[in-house]
């Protein structure tokens, strides 16, 4: 062996050392990496975990003053002490509704604590879709006092019968509702239900009200998020209704679509399962 290849092969071997020594660096760095990873990902879980448990407790507290607070005004409505005079009627009927408003917050934060600690059932049964669209028009019925505004109930297209955990689905639709309600001065707000291809059923909320626009959609269903626009400012709300609604559509196996056009109004859909899938089905009504 000449001294030459003995140069280069020393050097070739000097070479594969230092990459040796490069890679087991770089490996030790990948493992302090991934320690550091976990350790960060349980500290997230200990945090999440925490304030679910923190507005479980805290939901589960506000229910007796607000109970309470609505029994006294519904005694004062009721005149069990003797009548009241128009501007204390006005007064108690505001304490009423804004404790009303309270409890819907406090059902929600319960609500998103359960679904993000694992604790919130899906209950499917079969109910006529019908059924629940009346249930929703009865809901509403006593609080649509703008003339100028109309509840509108299409006739369900190519769908009778459901498969799903109603009460979570009634929740989502009232949560549109509630907010296509609140953001229409006049016109109307349409709800259908439409059976797709896919064995979807597509649930839609559209109104005439003031639209969102383009920029502020991709927010809208995050915790707490609110629209800065000048009619929000003037309306009470907590943001937490379509954050809600996004979380139970992904329960029930479905998802949430938006639409929207500034000065013309919104469609608020919600896509689900005709029937959901379980490990075990309820048999198919006759």
């Amino acid at each position: 062996m000449t001294e030459d290849l003995k140069a280069q092969l020393a050097q070739s071997q000097a070479e594969v050392e230092g990459l040796r020594s490069e890679l087991d660096e770089t490996n030790r760095g990948v493992l302090a990496l991934y320690a550091e990873l976990d350790e960060q990902a349980e500290q997230l879980k200990h945090a999440t975990q925490l304030k679910s448990r923190f507005l479980s407790y805290m939901s589960h507290e506000f229910r007796t003053p607000i109970g309470a607070t609505l029994s006294i005004t519904r005694l004062l409505l009721d005149h069990v002490d003797g009548p009241l005079t128009a501007e204390q009627e006005r007064q108690v009927r505001f304490i009423q509704s804004t404790c009303e408003e309270f409890s819907g917050m406090v059902d929600d934060l319960l609500d998103l604590a359960k679904i993000e600690a694992g604790r919130l059932d899906v209950s499917p049964a079969w109910f006529e879709m019908m059924d629940l669209f009346s249930a929703l028009r009865g809901m509403f019925k006593p609080i649509l006092d703008n003339q100028d505004l109309h509840l509108v109930f299409e006739e369900p297209v190519g769908v009778l019968r459901l498969f799903t955990d109603d009460h979570k689905l009634s929740q989502i639709l009232r949560n549109f509702i509630s907010n296509a309600l609140k953001f229409t001065a006049r016109g109307e707000v349409r709800v259908s239900a439409t059976l797709l291809d896919d064995g979807m059923v597509r649930f839609a909320v559209s109104d005439t009200g003031v639209g969102i626009a383009q920029e502020h959609l991709p927010a809208l269903f995050n915790d707490f998020s609110q629209v800065g626009s000048p009619i929000q400012k003037r309306l009470r709300g907590t943001g937490l209704g379509l954050a809600l609604s996004r979380q139970l559509a992904t329960l029930l196996g479905g998802s949430i679509e938006v639409e929207s056009v500034v000065g013309k109004g919104s469609v608020f859909s919600v896509i689900l399962p005709a029937q959901i899938q379980q490990e075990v089905q309820a048999p198919v009504p006759g």
